[in-house]
């Protein structure tokens, strides 16, 4: 009799394998100021929207949602109704315990593989977002110019770092969801060369995701306007009507400044001055600035012409992202400035601040 139990228990091992007895996903969770009977949202982007794809109801201050994934995916879990209130993070979702804790301002996913190496990317970013919350706070319209310069200074540094992170987070997990994700919502910050290099060593199976697909296209169009390229003509109209082309002022013998910029861009408008000061200080000198405008609307475009002093020629089909020029250099992101030598060939992409009027000097005798 014992022999047969042994053999029943071993028969149903094997059937549970065979029917796919496969071990799925638990997540355990508690939300901050979470009620017992409120909804926990599990989430999927579509679009640019948020869907739900399961709820679980909170019990003695926890949550839990089960199932089984066939491969890692990126998800969301939400808690609140109140837009304002709502709390919300991501993670991956894969098979395993994962633990969640839905806060405030210190979330966090643990308990499989790529959810700890996400954690400690969301960890050192949370802290800095911490930094920069606390200097925000601080800044008020009873400093001098000297001390709001020198917080807004801090805010960019603490910038710099953020960027740094997602950099390094990134080439680190290239071949794993974690990597691929962050690189997805960070490649506009790279540059082509290392778009180029991440690309080439993203495994097969994730090729055909369409926002990869995209990034590799765009990757290969920069890479036609890249540093030592011979620059593209496109042609568009100026403020007051007239066709007018790139090559009207590229490959003359200028130093050409190509800058794409909107009136509806804000770090556009706030960088404005020193491209004001840069074409005053070199335009003698052999310098000249085209603006690229990716504005619809032709009474903001001429107004921020006027109002920012902008001197130097400009160029619009108003066709917004869809610019041509835009297309043609692959933005994907303003400000974004070419710099073009005399004879036409690109020798800088993406310049702006310090960097950029360090290169104009340099260049220009």
């Amino acid at each position: 009799m014992k022999k047969l139990t042994y053999l029943f228990v071993a028969a149903a091992a094997l059937t549970m394998v065979a029917c796919g007895g496969k071990k799925g996903y638990v997540i355990n969770g508690t939300v901050e100021g979470g009620v017992d009977g409120d909804t926990v949202l599990l989430q999927e982007v579509m679009g640019r929207q948020l869907v739900n794809i399961d709820t679980a109801i909170i019990k003695n201050g926890k949550f839990e949602f089960t199932g089984i994934q066939d491969s890692t995916v990126h998800r969301y879990v939400s808690y609140g109704s109140d837009k304002k209130d709502v709390l919300r993070m991501d993670f991956f979702l894969e098979n395993g315990n994962i633990a969640i804790a839905l806060t405030k301002d210190n979330d966090s996913a643990v308990g499989t593989s790529n959810n700890d190496a996400y954690q400690l990317i969301r960890s050192k970013i949370t802290q800095l977002n911490k930094s920069a919350h606390d200097i925000y706070v601080t800044i008020n319209d009873t400093m001098s110019a000297e001390q709001r310069e020198a917080k807004l200074f801090e805010l960019n540094t603490l910038q710099e770092q953020m960027q740094d992170i997602y950099k390094k987070g990134t080439e680190e997990n290239i071949t794993n969801p974690v990597g691929i994700q962050l690189f997805k919502q960070n490649f506009y910050s790279f540059s082509t060369a290392e778009n180029d290099t991440l690309l080439k060593q993203i495994p097969a199976q994730y090729k055909s995701d369409p926002t990869l697909v995209q990034i590799q296209e765009m990757t290969d169009k920069q890479k036609l306007t890249a540093p030592g390229k011979q620059y593209i003509n496109f042609e568009m109209q100026d403020p007051q009507g007239k066709a007018v082309q790139l090559s009207d002022y590229v490959g003359k013998g200028n130093v050409v400044l190509i800058d794409f910029w909107a009136s509806w861009c804000g770090p556009c408008v706030r960088e404005m001055p020193e491209l004001v000061e840069l074409y005053g200080k070199y335009k003698s000198k052999g310098f000249e600035i085209v603006g690229v405008s990716l504005d619809n609307s032709a009474d903001a475009w001429k107004d921020a012409i006027k109002r920012l002093n902008m001197t130097w020629p400009q160029m619009s089909d108003l066709k917004g992202w869809n610019c041509e020029g835009a297309q043609l250099y692959a933005v994907n992101s303003i400000p974004c400035t070419v710099l073009v030598n005399g004879e036409g060939v690109i020798i800088a992409r993406n310049l702006r601040g310090v960097e950029l009027a360090a290169k104009i000097a340099e260049v220009i005798k």
